[in-house]
């Protein structure tokens, strides 16, 4: 590393972004560090659908499906109608593997690279939780619109089948796991990656077009992806990531990206529901007829919308974050 030539001799850090400076003073960041802390969260996300995945297969079979067709068709596992579970113990299965992933990654985080918890979180001494808020509101309003624009559009499009139990239990465990669900999807690929691959280029633009490739590639087993394809599906994640990379590069955290993330799978899922949909709470609306074009450019549009709500609010002028 360089040293400055004043007599205190400090080192010259190679980055002017709090965040990824976060990632390079705090801990050890060897590469078997990163190594084993990936393996962590893959065993942890793992040991929970070997504990889960028997007794489902066996609901399955007592159901009437083969081991052929199971197999042949793995979203079997979490489809509550095949199960014949109700919803609300589909999605709590399903968040389950977060949250098991997230324990893994917590404990290489802390007993192999002995970093905090928040020097991933943020570049900022305190986490930002109102960012956090802030970001929620912002995204969840425009969904909340959309879903209003398109009902108001296509009418037949949408069927109304408002549970009031299953509705506020599903609200319940969203609260208490989706924040877990998503906050691990930023915390790994917004956050540890970035980071860690930040002090190999140097900068912080490569890894985050090389975590958004990662973050699409992650979600191709999704089953909107068997319907619609993995061409306009996968250039959707990575758009979204490439996106959640950008503010939480330009705010020096993951306050924004989480609040986001949170919005955006939570309030979709409870406002409609698809047949497709890897999450299936009880939602207000279903509907059966998307279109992932349409929807793309209208996420274009809210992204737009809320980059430069963030820009004017949080004063962002410094677009040189992007890159160091």
């Amino acid at each position: 590393m360089e040293l400055s030539n004043n007599n205190t001799e400090k080192p010259v850090l190679p980055f002017n972004n709090l965040y990824l400076i976060s990632g390079l003073v705090n801990g050890f960041n060897k590469g078997w560090m990163y190594l084993t802390t990936i393996l962590l969260l893959i065993i942890g996300y793992l040991l929970f659908q070997s504990i889960i995945f028997y007794p489902l297969i066996n609901i399955l079979k007592q159901n009437g499906f083969s081991e052929t067709e199971i197999l042949s068709n793995a979203h079997l596992l979490f489809n509550s109608e095949a199960l014949k579970l109700d919803k609300n113990w589909v999605i709590l299965i399903e968040l389950g593997m977060f949250v098991f992933a997230f324990i893994g990654f917590f404990i290489g985080l802390k007993k192999i690279h002995n970093k905090s918890l928040n020097s991933v979180l943020t570049g900022f001494q305190k986490f930002r939780i109102n960012r956090v808020g802030f970001a929620f509101l912002i995204w969840g309003l425009l969904l909340l619109f959309s879903v209003i624009i398109n009902y108001i559009l296509k009418p037949a499009d949408f069927t109304f089948q408002f549970n009031l139990q299953g509705f506020i239990i599903s609200t319940v465990i969203l609260l208490l796991f989706m924040p877990i669900q998503t906050g691990i999807e930023e915390l790994f690929f917004r956050g540890y990656l970035i980071q860690g691959l930040s002090q190999i280029f140097k900068n912080g633009i490569i890894p985050l077009i090389i975590t958004s490739l990662l973050f699409g590639l992650a979600h191709m087993s999704n089953p909107e992806v068997q319907k619609f394809g993995w061409s306009i599906m996968l250039s959707y994640y990575i758009i979204f990531a490439l996106f959640m990379g950008c503010i939480t590069l330009l705010d020096e955290g993951l306050e924004l990206a989480i609040g986001i993330h949170f919005a955006n799978n939570m309030i979709s899922g409870l406002l409609v529901s698809t047949p497709d949909s890897v999450l299936k709470p009880y939602s207000i609306l279903e509907t059966k007829n998307e279109n992932p074009y349409l929807e793309l450019i209208y996420w274009f549009f809210m992204a737009g919308l809320t980059f430069l709500v963030f820009v004017k609010k949080y004063k962002w002028n410094n677009f040189n974050l992007l890159i160091k």
